[in-house]
């Protein structure tokens, strides 16, 4: 007869935890400028110009480096994953081409199937200058720190360049 009196408290104490895990997942992100397809529909090529553009969609996320004739919108939805990294969940890119007069040429649109996967180098990109020692990592900060800025920080200093102390560091 006790059984059915503990399991009712039990029960409520489970369905009371749900939500909170929701407290542990993460909201996505909406980044960049999103393009929807009737925005899309209203630049013609031929007939629309830059300036109707910047008017409907605003300002491209960027503008192709080798080719400024190309404009570039991103929107991408992203959402944290584990370890504090942020994973994109959906990429739309839309790519309006100009001719030179100004006029809409064309308009590409990509998503995420799209992208092409860059492999990382491995090794290590070699810097001028020698390698420092463990002794020299570990002291090396010591003393650089300075509550008013760098150690050397001139912007408190007197006419003539030094500081009020007398001192000109």
């Amino acid at each position: 007869m006790r059984l059915p009196q503990l399991t009712l408290p039990l029960l409520a104490c489970a369905l009371l935890s749900l939500p909170g895990c929701a407290l542990f997942s993460d909201a996505p992100h909406y980044r960049g400028v999103a393009v929807s397809q009737h925005d899309l529909n209203e630049l013609i090529p031929g007939i629309a110009t830059q300036a109707d553009a910047q008017a409907l969609i605003g300002p491209p996320t960027f503008v192709e480096q080798f080719d400024a004739n190309n404009w570039v919108y991103v929107s991408q939805v992203t959402k944290m994953r584990i370890g504090n990294t942020e994973g994109v969940k959906a990429q739309h890119v839309v790519v309006l081409t100009w001719a030179a007069d100004g006029t809409l040429q064309g308009v590409a649109q990509k998503d995420m199937k799209d992208g092409v996967k860059v492999a990382m180098q491995k090794g290590v990109t070699p810097v001028p200058g020698g390698t420092p020692s463990d002794f020299q990592m570990l002291i090396g900060g010591v003393g650089s720190y300075s509550a008013l800025g760098g150690a050397h920080d001139q912007s408190a200093a007197g006419p003539g360049g030094a500081s009020p102390g007398g001192a000109g560091f």
